[in-house]
């Protein structure tokens, strides 16, 4: 009798261009029990940046948009998404799938959804809130040890 070997991944997963990951933060209450959220902070979406573009994860309320964007490569996405008075955090490498902790039990709601973009080390967060705090601790300790000299 000999081993069962594991079934082959899918090829999609192995030939992946880099993509950089921004999570952008809106304040924009399109639900009445939104308002219960923080000002600012009460929904997220994901862009995802490669080779031939952006893509932009939303999800939105009973559906997931899933949308290549018709930009011409190197546009400057975070930019507009700032002048147009929204926050985005990046960029995120995506690197080859890794084992982590899994989202089980976690509500599928937009924080879910871009924490599962970023991958298992992301932060623990409800909230668009904590993730934005989870994703701007994890900004601050990544530039303390760009910075920390090595002994």
């Amino acid at each position: 009798m000999s081993a069962q070997r594991p079934p082959p991944r899918p090829a999609h997963r192995r030939h992946l261009p880099p993509q950089h990951a921004w999570i952008v933060f809106s304040g924009r209450a399109d639900h009445a029990w939104q308002r219960l959220l923080r000002p600012g902070f009460r929904h997220c979406f994901a862009a995802l940046e490669d080779a031939a573009g952006w893509m932009v994860l939303d999800p939105l309320s009973g559906r997931l948009l899933l949308a290549r964007l018709a930009v011409p490569p190197g546009y400057d996405l975070p930019g507009f998404y700032r002048r147009a008075g929204l926050l985005p955090l990046g960029p995120y490498p995506l690197e080859e799938a890794a084992l982590g902790a899994p989202l089980r039990g976690m509500p599928l709601n937009c924080v879910s959804i871009c924490r599962a973009v970023l991958g298992p080390h992301a932060p623990f967060a409800l909230t668009p809130a904590g993730l934005h705090r989870g994703l701007t601790r994890m900004n601050e300790s990544r530039k303390k040890n760009l910075t920390m000299p090595k002994a």
